[in-house]
């Protein structure tokens, strides 16, 4: 599998991905949101993903490569998970959450996050091996779809829109 910047004994490294979610390691991520308006667009996560497989997730988050700058991660995965390219993700915070993903696996992850504006007609191409499905939804929508169902949600988009919604999106 592939590695990820993690914090070890209190120095960053080069770790297994699947081994700093066992350990619960605390690690760097990135998350994007795509919004058009008052819509966000989601994205469920393919049921080939080792961990919360067809959970409703925010439009893309990853791990960065080592020494790979949080912005240029964005791009990329925009790039390989939904065939976006040409947008401007526009950092808006680092924050960092810890959360129980399920299986025993733990996502302890300082996260850049990112918000990007997406033109009224924009083709998704979604890479199946990460994306079984797509759709835009309105903020208010989806806040009480995730009252209703928190089930059907990843835990980070959860804590995003609990703890850091005006932060991350402000008056959408």
């Amino acid at each position: 599998m592939t590695e990820i910047p993690a914090w070890v004994d209190g120095r960053l490294t080069p770790v297994d991905k699947l081994h700093a979610h066992v350990a619960g390691l605390r690690h760097k991520a990135v998350s994007v949101f795509v919004r058009r308006g008052s819509e966000i667009l989601l994205q469920r996560r393919s049921l080939s993903k080792y961990h919360t497989p067809g959970l409703w997730a925010n439009t893309c988050c990853t791990h960065p490569h080592w020494n790979e700058p949080p912005r240029a991660c964005a791009l990329r995965r925009l790039q390989e998970e939904l065939g976006l390219s040409g947008l401007d993700p526009v950092f808006r915070q680092q924050l960092e959450y810890r959360a129980d993903v399920g299986d025993g696996l733990v996502e302890h992850e300082v996260v850049d996050v990112f918000v990007a504006e997406a033109p009224q007609k924009m083709d998704l191409t979604p890479n199946p091996g990460e994306v079984m499905d797509t759709r835009w939804t309105p903020l208010p929508a989806l806040q009480t779809e995730i009252a209703k169902t928190p089930a059907r949600f990843t835990p980070w988009l959860r804590i995003y829109l609990d703890q850091h919604l005006e932060t991350i999106l402000g008056h959408v």
